[in-house]
């Protein structure tokens, strides 16, 4: 297939075009670099089946050119990071909002499937167990800014779903949970690679708030492999998916192992929120993925663990960056 991807100089998706094209399909990426990085997709620039646009799905010009010769359009391109998000407010909902509406209009004017990249952050402070794709979305004041993400990829998808039901636009969406693993920076707020190049340079792990709070973890091979049957099943279209690990972990817990693994003997110091993040910032204490629809959809669930996760981050920073 010839395939698009937009923001696929990021870290999905540089690591879903790696896998594209080791199963010998035609791949081009269009990326601003606003947070992606020539550094992740300089092994694909020698494959002949491999194509770089540096432009923004807000320049209709240019992606026009880009949808029209493909078959199937994976919208990833978007404001990622929580730091970020809060950091530049306006560009995010500009590009989450503006941008997947180019990227929706002119797939439907050339009849293109698209596959689209939506968050966990659209669950808001919702606190269930787990939470499943037809769950409740509950959201703080529109003054606390991390809420305008998840306001912005949440109309990403009503725009998706209204092109699927009116106008009979191929549509996937899928929702991740925390993807994280090798070759992801930490700039934008992950924590896994922020705790582990700390430790690897001996330094204090920062944990913001109480670190009591837990998230779920999944290893980027994980969302790779839920990702590709996406392409092809049709009874995908028109779902939501959740893709994710259900496997819990506190913050603190998490710092503590990323130490044992590195053998470190750094320490753990916490900030408030108010320190790192200013002033109106929420956060929620839990957010867990219910994984069984995309089960029943695809057959797919993640197989590799919290501890493969480290051990993955912890090898790839001692051999790239020379610990």
């Amino acid at each position: 297939m010839k395939i698009l991807i937009t923001g696929g100089a990021g870290f999905i998706g540089s690591n879903l075009t790696r896998r594209l094209l080791k199963e010998k399909h035609v791949v081009t990426v269009i990326d601003d670099l606003s947070t992606g990085s020539m550094e992740n997709i300089k092994d694909f620039k020698e494959n002949k089946h491999f194509h770089f646009e540096l432009g923004s799905i807000l320049d209709i010009d240019i992606l026009e050119k880009v949808i029209k010769p493909v078959d199937l359009v994976f919208h990833l391109a978007a404001a990622v990071g929580v730091e970020y998000i809060i950091n530049n407010p306006l560009k995010s909902i500009e590009i989450n909002v503006q941008g997947t509406e180019n990227v929706l209009k002119l797939s439907h004017k050339y009849k293109k499937k698209v596959i689209l990249a939506s968050t966990s952050e659209v669950y808001g402070k919702n606190g269930n167990d787990t939470l499943s794709e037809n769950d409740d979305r509950i959201l703080g004041s529109t003054t606390i800014s991390r809420w305008s993400y998840s306001n912005t990829k949440a109309l990403d998808e009503f725009l998706a779903l209204a092109y699927y039901h009116e106008k009979k636009l191929p549509v996937v969406i899928f929702r991740l949970f925390n993807t994280t693993g090798p070759g992801q920076v930490g700039d934008y707020g992950m924590v896994v690679p922020r705790f582990v190049k700390q430790a690897l340079l001996e330094k204090p792990l920062t944990v913001y708030g109480s670190g009591d709070q837990t998230r779920c973890f999944t290893h980027i091979y994980d969302v790779i492999n839920a990702l590709l049957p996406l392409m092809t099943n049709e009874k995908c279209l028109g779902e939501i998916f959740n893709i994710g690990n259900p496997q819990e972990v506190s913050i603190n817990a998490l710092a503590e192992a990323v130490m044992r693994k590195a053998d470190s003997s750094s320490q753990i110091i916490r900030h408030s929120y108010d320190e790192v993040m200013g002033k109106n910032f929420e956060d929620m204490k839990r957010r867990v993925p219910n994984i069984d629809k995309i089960k029943k959809f695809t057959g797919w669930s993640p197989t590799l663990s919290l501890d493969n996760i480290i051990d993955d981050v912890i090898k790839y920073n001692k051999e790239t960056l020379r610990f």
